[in-house]
């Protein structure tokens, strides 16, 4: 059984079976049926009920269990998260899984232009840390996860390295 959030509000469990483009299953303890048809690796039409869906996949996060899907236009967040997930939730062992962070290095070689974060900042996952130009492009290199900046290993305007060490969390 998986327990799959909507939007940060509605709760859904289900156990939906799929094959042959057929799927089955109770959401909510309400069966269900439905065919769909993959378009490509991020677009799907789901016929339920005589009605028609047209489901784009946006986002895609493994890691978190998240995903964003835009149906029929409308943008929805969704959690999935299985009885294991729910378990660790429950002994207090949830925020052990999360990822932790030791070190921004640079993705590829360019020249740092500039650093977002000062030493003992605290960061949250998402937030820019370093702004780095390669290749006559601006990439933003964000936190992988919340943390706190131990040290910044590079100064603005540097000629950096693939794999160089930017900045010690």
């Amino acid at each position: 059984m998986l327990n799959v959030t909507v939007n940060n509000s509605a709760s859904i469990k289900t156990n939906l079976q799929v094959a042959n483009n057929l799927f089955e299953g109770l959401i909510n303890d309400s069966q269900v049926n439905g065919s769909f048809i993959k378009l490509n690796n991020y677009q799907y039409h789901l016929l339920h009920n005589n009605t028609s869906y047209n489901i784009d996949v946006v986002k895609i996060n493994s890691e978190e269990k998240t995903m964003t899907l835009k149906i029929n236009g409308e943008k929805h967040d969704v959690v999935i998260k299985d009885k294991y997930d729910e378990l660790l939730k429950n002994l207090g062992l949830d925020s052990l899984v999360t990822k932790k962070v030791a070190n921004i290095k640079a993705p590829m070689p360019g020249m740092v232009l500039k650093i977002m974060v000062n030493e003992n900042d605290s960061v949250k996952k998402g937030d820019t840390l370093v702004i780095l130009e390669a290749m006559k492009m601006e990439n933003s290199l964000k936190a992988p996860a919340d943390g706190v900046v131990k040290k910044i290993a590079v100064n603005q305007g540097a000629a950096v390295e693939k794999n160089q060490l930017l900045i010690q969390f």
